[in-house]
Protein backbone atom coordinates (compact mmCIF):
# COMPACT_ATOMS: atom_id res chain seq x y z
CA UNK A 1 0.00 0.00 0.00
CA UNK A 2 1.22 3.52 -0.77
CA UNK A 3 0.69 6.64 1.34
CA UNK A 4 -2.18 7.63 -0.96
CA UNK A 5 -3.82 4.19 -0.94
CA UNK A 6 -4.32 4.61 2.80
CA UNK A 7 -4.19 8.38 3.38
CA UNK A 8 -3.24 9.35 6.92
CA UNK A 9 -3.68 13.05 7.77
CA UNK A 10 -0.95 12.69 10.41
CA UNK A 11 1.69 11.38 8.03
CA UNK A 12 4.22 13.98 6.88
CA UNK A 13 7.26 11.95 5.78
CA UNK A 14 6.35 12.31 2.11
CA UNK A 15 7.93 13.60 -1.05
CA UNK A 16 6.46 16.68 -2.69
CA UNK A 17 4.67 14.54 -5.27
CA UNK A 18 3.29 12.23 -2.58
CA UNK A 19 2.11 15.23 -0.54
CA UNK A 20 0.13 16.55 -3.51
CA UNK A 21 -1.53 13.15 -3.96
CA UNK A 22 -2.17 12.96 -0.22
CA UNK A 23 -4.03 16.28 -0.35
CA UNK A 24 -6.19 15.05 -3.22
CA UNK A 25 -6.98 11.84 -1.33
CA UNK A 26 -7.76 13.57 1.97
CA UNK A 27 -9.96 16.24 0.39
CA UNK A 28 -12.92 13.84 0.45
CA UNK A 29 -12.78 13.77 4.27
CA UNK A 30 -13.55 17.48 4.60
CA UNK A 31 -17.05 18.10 5.98
CA UNK A 32 -18.43 21.59 5.41
CA UNK A 33 -21.50 21.95 7.66
CA UNK A 34 -20.67 22.64 11.33
CA UNK A 35 -21.85 20.04 13.86
CA UNK A 36 -25.50 20.25 14.91
CA UNK A 37 -26.00 22.82 17.65
CA UNK A 38 -22.51 24.25 17.10
CA UNK A 39 -21.97 27.07 19.63
CA UNK A 40 -18.23 27.38 20.29
CA UNK A 41 -17.08 28.86 23.58
CA UNK A 42 -13.34 28.30 23.13
CA UNK A 43 -11.67 29.49 19.93
CA UNK A 44 -7.97 29.07 19.25
CA UNK A 45 -5.46 30.82 17.02
CA UNK A 46 -2.66 28.85 15.39
CA UNK A 47 0.54 30.35 14.01
CA UNK A 48 3.95 29.12 12.86
CA UNK A 49 6.97 31.35 12.38
CA UNK A 50 10.31 30.58 10.76
CA UNK A 51 13.33 32.39 9.45
CA UNK A 52 13.42 32.69 5.68
CA UNK A 53 16.34 30.34 5.13
CA UNK A 54 16.33 28.67 8.54
CA UNK A 55 15.54 25.08 9.44
CA UNK A 56 13.86 25.81 12.76
CA UNK A 57 10.16 26.51 13.24
CA UNK A 58 8.27 28.13 16.12
CA UNK A 59 4.63 27.10 16.54
CA UNK A 60 2.02 28.37 18.94
CA UNK A 61 -1.63 27.85 19.82
CA UNK A 62 -3.57 30.31 21.99
CA UNK A 63 -7.05 29.41 23.28
CA UNK A 64 -9.48 32.29 23.89
CA UNK A 65 -12.86 32.29 25.58
CA UNK A 66 -15.92 33.76 23.87
CA UNK A 67 -17.25 36.30 24.62
CA UNK A 68 -14.58 38.57 26.03
CA UNK A 69 -11.53 37.04 24.30
CA UNK A 70 -9.84 36.08 27.57
CA UNK A 71 -6.81 33.84 27.04
CA UNK A 72 -7.43 30.55 28.85
CA UNK A 73 -4.52 28.43 27.60
CA UNK A 74 -1.52 28.54 25.31
CA UNK A 75 1.31 26.28 24.20
CA UNK A 76 4.34 26.69 21.97
CA UNK A 77 7.05 24.50 20.51
CA UNK A 78 10.44 24.97 18.86
CA UNK A 79 11.39 22.18 16.47
CA UNK A 80 13.20 21.45 13.19
CA UNK A 81 11.35 21.91 9.91
CA UNK A 82 11.52 18.68 7.93
CA UNK A 83 9.49 19.48 4.80
CA UNK A 84 10.62 22.06 2.22
CA UNK A 85 8.79 25.28 1.51
CA UNK A 86 6.44 24.57 -1.41
CA UNK A 87 3.47 26.85 -2.19
CA UNK A 88 0.23 24.94 -1.61
CA UNK A 89 1.89 22.38 0.70
CA UNK A 90 2.20 24.52 3.81
CA UNK A 91 0.48 21.96 6.03
CA UNK A 92 3.22 19.36 5.53
CA UNK A 93 5.81 21.87 6.72
CA UNK A 94 3.89 23.38 9.64
CA UNK A 95 1.47 20.78 10.99
CA UNK A 96 4.13 18.54 12.60
CA UNK A 97 5.03 21.48 14.87
CA UNK A 98 1.37 22.32 15.50
CA UNK A 99 0.72 18.70 16.52
CA UNK A 100 3.43 19.02 19.18
CA UNK A 101 1.99 22.31 20.46
CA UNK A 102 -1.52 20.78 20.51
CA UNK A 103 -0.25 17.97 22.74
CA UNK A 104 0.94 20.56 25.28
CA UNK A 105 -2.45 22.24 25.68
CA UNK A 106 -4.33 21.55 28.88
CA UNK A 107 -7.55 22.94 27.34
CA UNK A 108 -8.48 22.08 23.78
CA UNK A 109 -10.64 24.54 21.80
CA UNK A 110 -14.00 24.11 20.10
CA UNK A 111 -12.70 25.70 16.89
CA UNK A 112 -9.28 26.42 15.37
CA UNK A 113 -8.43 29.51 13.31
CA UNK A 114 -5.31 28.94 11.22
CA UNK A 115 -3.10 31.69 9.80
CA UNK A 116 -3.50 30.21 6.31
CA UNK A 117 -5.98 28.87 3.82
CA UNK A 118 -8.86 26.43 4.06
CA UNK A 119 -10.85 25.73 0.89
CA UNK A 120 -9.27 28.76 -0.82
CA UNK A 121 -6.51 26.49 -2.10
CA UNK A 122 -5.79 25.07 -5.57
CA UNK A 123 -6.71 21.55 -4.40
CA UNK A 124 -9.33 22.75 -1.87
CA UNK A 125 -7.22 21.40 0.99
CA UNK A 126 -5.25 24.15 2.71
CA UNK A 127 -3.71 23.89 6.16
CA UNK A 128 -7.04 24.69 7.88
CA UNK A 129 -8.69 21.72 6.11
CA UNK A 130 -5.75 19.42 6.85
CA UNK A 131 -5.52 20.50 10.48
CA UNK A 132 -9.26 20.24 11.03
CA UNK A 133 -9.37 16.71 9.61
CA UNK A 134 -6.28 15.71 11.63
CA UNK A 135 -7.58 17.00 14.99
CA UNK A 136 -11.26 16.33 14.29
CA UNK A 137 -12.11 19.92 15.25
CA UNK A 138 -14.04 22.62 13.36
CA UNK A 139 -11.50 24.84 11.65
CA UNK A 140 -11.15 28.06 9.68
CA UNK A 141 -8.51 29.52 7.42
CA UNK A 142 -7.84 33.24 7.94
CA UNK A 143 -5.02 34.40 5.69
CA UNK A 144 -3.42 37.78 5.05
CA UNK A 145 -2.97 37.13 1.32
CA UNK A 146 -4.75 35.34 -1.50
CA UNK A 147 -3.50 31.96 -2.72
CA UNK A 148 -6.22 31.46 -5.33
CA UNK A 149 -9.23 33.48 -6.43
CA UNK A 150 -10.35 37.05 -6.96
CA UNK A 151 -12.97 39.30 -5.37
CA UNK A 152 -14.78 42.56 -6.02
CA UNK A 153 -13.78 45.74 -4.18
CA UNK A 154 -14.90 46.04 -0.56
CA UNK A 155 -16.61 48.94 1.16
CA UNK A 156 -14.23 50.74 3.55
CA UNK A 157 -15.91 49.93 6.87
CA UNK A 158 -15.35 47.07 9.30
CA UNK A 159 -17.50 44.07 8.41
CA UNK A 160 -17.42 44.74 4.66
CA UNK A 161 -17.00 41.56 2.67
CA UNK A 162 -16.83 40.19 -0.85
CA UNK A 163 -16.88 36.56 -2.03
CA UNK A 164 -13.56 35.08 -3.10
CA UNK A 165 -14.14 33.15 -6.32
CA UNK A 166 -11.93 30.60 -8.05
CA UNK A 167 -12.82 28.57 -11.13
CA UNK A 168 -16.47 29.51 -10.82
CA UNK A 169 -16.70 28.49 -7.16
CA UNK A 170 -16.94 30.63 -4.02
CA UNK A 171 -14.03 29.36 -1.90
CA UNK A 172 -13.85 32.09 0.74
CA UNK A 173 -14.60 35.65 1.69
CA UNK A 174 -12.54 38.83 1.79
CA UNK A 175 -13.48 40.46 5.11
CA UNK A 176 -12.44 43.82 6.53
CA UNK A 177 -11.92 43.64 10.30
CA UNK A 178 -11.06 47.31 10.74
CA UNK A 179 -12.18 50.44 8.88
CA UNK A 180 -10.03 51.26 5.86
CA UNK A 181 -7.41 48.54 6.39
CA UNK A 182 -6.64 45.61 4.10
CA UNK A 183 -9.00 42.65 4.45
CA UNK A 184 -8.23 39.14 5.59
CA UNK A 185 -9.27 36.11 3.53
CA UNK A 186 -11.52 33.70 5.37
CA UNK A 187 -12.33 30.20 4.14
CA UNK A 188 -13.85 27.08 5.72
CA UNK A 189 -11.50 24.37 6.89
CA UNK A 190 -13.36 21.34 8.28
CA UNK A 191 -16.74 21.02 10.02
CA UNK A 192 -17.38 24.60 8.98
CA UNK A 193 -19.31 26.70 6.48
CA UNK A 194 -18.37 30.09 5.09
CA UNK A 195 -20.98 32.21 6.88
CA UNK A 196 -20.13 30.68 10.26
CA UNK A 197 -16.41 31.11 9.58
CA UNK A 198 -16.84 34.81 8.80
CA UNK A 199 -19.00 35.35 11.89
CA UNK A 200 -16.43 33.66 14.14
CA UNK A 201 -13.51 35.65 12.72
CA UNK A 202 -15.42 38.90 13.19
CA UNK A 203 -16.33 37.91 16.75
CA UNK A 204 -12.66 37.22 17.47
CA UNK A 205 -11.50 40.61 16.18
CA UNK A 206 -10.78 43.60 18.38
CA UNK A 207 -9.97 46.61 16.23
CA UNK A 208 -6.97 45.34 14.29
CA UNK A 209 -6.48 43.98 10.78
CA UNK A 210 -6.25 40.38 12.05
CA UNK A 211 -8.38 38.59 14.65
CA UNK A 212 -7.10 38.34 18.21
CA UNK A 213 -6.63 34.60 17.72
CA UNK A 214 -3.97 35.22 15.08
CA UNK A 215 -2.43 38.21 16.85
CA UNK A 216 -1.94 36.39 20.14
CA UNK A 217 -0.65 33.22 18.50
CA UNK A 218 1.81 35.32 16.51
CA UNK A 219 2.97 37.08 19.67
CA UNK A 220 3.42 33.72 21.38
CA UNK A 221 5.64 32.30 18.62
CA UNK A 222 7.70 35.50 18.55
CA UNK A 223 8.24 35.11 22.30
CA UNK A 224 9.30 31.50 21.72
CA UNK A 225 11.75 32.62 19.04
CA UNK A 226 13.30 35.24 21.33
CA UNK A 227 13.58 32.78 24.20
CA UNK A 228 15.25 30.18 21.98
CA UNK A 229 17.87 32.70 20.92
CA UNK A 230 18.56 34.15 24.36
Amino acid sequence: MTAVDRPDPGRFDLTVAQAVEQQKALRSRVVLPPPAGFAPRLVAGVDVSMERFGRTGYAGIVVLEQPGLRTVDEASIVAPLEFPYVPGLLSFRELPLIVSAWARLATHPDVLIFDGQGLAHPRRFGIACHGGVLFGVPSIGCAKSILVGTHAPLAPERGARAPLEHRGEIVGMAVRLRDRVNPVYVSPGHLMDLDTAVDLVLAASAGFREPETTRRAHRLVNDARRSAKS
